[in-house]
């Protein structure tokens, strides 16, 4: 037995341990012997073996390893699968230290090829938690900020082209949510409110899927302010390039609208006249 190994044993005497997982939890005890202790494998596969059974007790086998061996290979799937196992709970709590193991991962293994993984999961992490357009979009726009680092760093991995699929989600997300709040201005007569808004969506979410009620909704926004000459070309808008949306009709109407009412002047002046 080399020195080195004869000071991982003796660190690890007496044989139980007892390690606190998080602030509120139990204190357990875990059985580690001398020729466990001598091996990050061995004390690896024994948390890994014991995930299924008792998590918190397989947490401490392989925090165990990461203190012991923090330079082994296992350590590192340790770290992972530790992630992992908060990760899969669910719950805000468990989320919140699934979050927090996936950034010590990449703070500690920069270059490891499962940083782009832990990156990906860290956005996961706030992407399970998204709530319904009309509620609050603090995750989702927490998300979005995640997922654009998984491509921004690691544009190369398998991750990257999958983040940028959940980067579109998000931003229809917040798109949606926009919209909410934009036609319900619109609604209680709050016009410029409501063009404020929908300008806004417009420019940051271009490819969002329901830009024909932002441009029905401006066009119908500057009607109401008796700005015919600015909602004519939103009306236009629905009209040629979303002809089979159910807007297209009532667009088309306001079209017919905005020059009846823009005639009305012409003719009082032909009278005068």
């Amino acid at each position: 037995m080399t020195h080195a190994t004869k000071k991982t044993v003796a660190a690890l005497i007496p044989l139980m341990i007892f390690l606190v997982l998080t602030p509120g939890c139990a204190k357990k005890a875990v059985e580690i012997t001398p020729d466990l202790a001598a091996s990050d494998e061995a004390m690896y596969k024994l948390g890994e073996a014991e995930m299924k059974k008792d998590m918190e007790k397989a947490i401490l086998y392989l925090r165990q390893v990461i203190d012991s061996f923090p330079k082994s290979f296992y350590a590192q799937r340790a770290k992972l699968l530790i992630a992992d196992a908060y990760f899969r709970k669910s719950d805000e709590s468990n989320m919140i230290l699934a979050a927090a193991e996936y950034r010590e991962f990449i703070r500690t293994y920069p270059y490891s090829p499962s940083a782009a993984y832990s990156q990906y999961q860290i956005a996961m992490t706030f992407f399970r938690k998204i709530l319904k357009p009309g509620r609050d979009q603090t995750k989702t726009a927490q998300a979005l900020a995640e997922f654009k680092k998984v491509i921004t760093d690691y544009p190369a991995s398998d991750q990257a082209r999958t983040a940028q699929e959940k980067v579109k989600q998000c931003e229809e997300q917040l798109a949606a949510h926009s919209a909410e709040i934009a036609i319900s201005y619109h609604k209680r007569r709050a016009y410029k409110a409501s063009i404020s808004r929908l300008s806004e969506i417009m420019t940051s979410y271009p490819d969002y899927s329901q830009l024909d009620r932002i441009y029905f909704y401006l066009g119908d926004s500057h009607f109401q302010l008796n700005l015919f000459d600015q909602a004519f070309p939103y009306f236009t808008k629905v009209v040629t390039d979303y002809p089979r949306r159910p807007l297209a009709k009532a667009a088309a109407k306001r079209l017919v609208e905005i020059e009846k009412r823009k005639a009305v002047p012409a003719k009082k002046k032909g009278k005068k006249g």
